[in-house]
């Protein structure tokens, strides 16, 4: 099976191709994945400015199609389904991507899918399941607009279980680049500038750490970052270096924590990382060590560092499963939903 997808949720353009073989325990091989990023052009704003994004889209997108069309040396007679993001995301931004899909759909008369973001990432990491029953999978979702644990006990059943309150912690990773003035997007320099720190590091609070549901809030310790950044009087390199160690290492124990005691509770098989988060070195690490230090017997995964961040890949993997459960739907009946929920 083809399938062809499409991604425009928030500041990525991304199509891609894939090839399916098999149902039960399905293989998938990427035959093109084409992803335009627009970094560039919102640094400046520090953070994303959703029409300009849409703006962006539409300049890059049908160069993004004749790209992947041709690294997959695949003709649109050869596609069987088009998938794409409807939601959630950014409303300009999901109109041209889910606009492009319904007319490529019509043209090519192709069924087509709409997809969930999130359901998105969470299936980012079938690609590496080897597994025919790796349930119940327990799936934590970091990036800059969530921060969620969403229990799977089978296919396309969803159970959000925990959430953030306030903040998504890559959110959170932005605000805190900005205090410290190091630029956008926070994630990888605060990722970069940790690694570079060997000494000790500050006493931050771990918010909500140990309360008894699986929700998350980053708004206290990002206040209590900028307590220590009014606090110094030179800002210097180490200075710099030292806080973005500490904060990474605060709101990644309490996102392990929580996620393992998770996964004690509902008793799951596999543990999936998915977001622009997963992309964290450091995060993969502190998990594979405390997961083996505490002696806990299930398969962990966090996608490939391509298929971390907006892609159209995990799209059409999602794709492939909501098209074998589900069926196809039709052009006229795909929306954009900027606030769309996966259960």
């Amino acid at each position: 099976m083809i399938i062809f997808s499409i991604e425009t949720s928030c500041d990525d353009t991304s199509i891609a191709i894939i090839k399916t073989r098999g149902k039960k325990t399905p293989s998938f091989e990427i035959l093109s994945n084409i992803i335009s990023s627009q970094i560039k052009n919102h640094t400046k704003f520090g953070g994303v400015v959703p029409n300009l994004a849409a703006r962006l889209h539409l300049e890059n997108i049908n160069y993004c199609i004749e790209s992947a069309l041709k690294q997959a040396k695949i003709k649109p007679n050869q596609i069987d389904l088009i998938a794409v993001t409807h939601g959630p995301g950014l409303i300009p931004a999901l109109l041209i991507g889910t606009t492009v899909a319904k007319t490529l759909s019509y043209l090519w008369n192709k069924p087509i899918i709409g997809i969930n973001h999130i359901e998105g990432h969470i299936y980012s990491n079938f690609i590496q399941i080897k597994r025919e029953k790796p349930f119940p999978i327990l799936n934590l979702i970091v990036s800059g607009g969530h921060t969620s644990l969403i229990l799977m006990k089978d296919h396309l059943k969803y159970r959000v279980i925990g959430e953030t309150r306030d903040d998504a912690v890559g959110e959170s990773f932005d605000k805190v680049a900005r205090m410290l003035k190091l630029g956008y997007p926070g994630g990888p320099i605060i990722e970069k500038l940790a690694k570079n720190y060997k000494g000790e590091l500050i006493d931050l609070p771990r918010p909500m750490k140990y309360t008894k549901d699986f929700d998350f809030s980053f708004s206290g310790l990002k206040t209590a970052v900028l307590y220590k950044v009014k606090e110094k009087r030179k800002i210097d390199n180490n200075f710099k270096k030292q806080l973005s160690a500490s904060f990474q290492e605060a709101a990644f124990d309490v996102v392990i924590y929580k996620t393992l005691k998770a996964a004690k509770k509902f008793n799951v098989k596999t543990i999936t990382l998915g977001g622009g988060v997963s992309a964290n070195k450091a995060l993969v690490s502190k998990f594979e060590l405390t997961i083996k230090k505490e002696g806990l017997n299930l398969q962990f995964l966090s996608p490939n560092i391509g298929l971390s961040t907006d892609n159209a890949v995990m799209i059409a993997i999602a794709g492939f499963f909501r098209y074998s459960q589900k069926g196809a739907s039709s052009w006229q009946k795909i929306e954009a939903k900027s606030n769309l929920k996966i259960a």
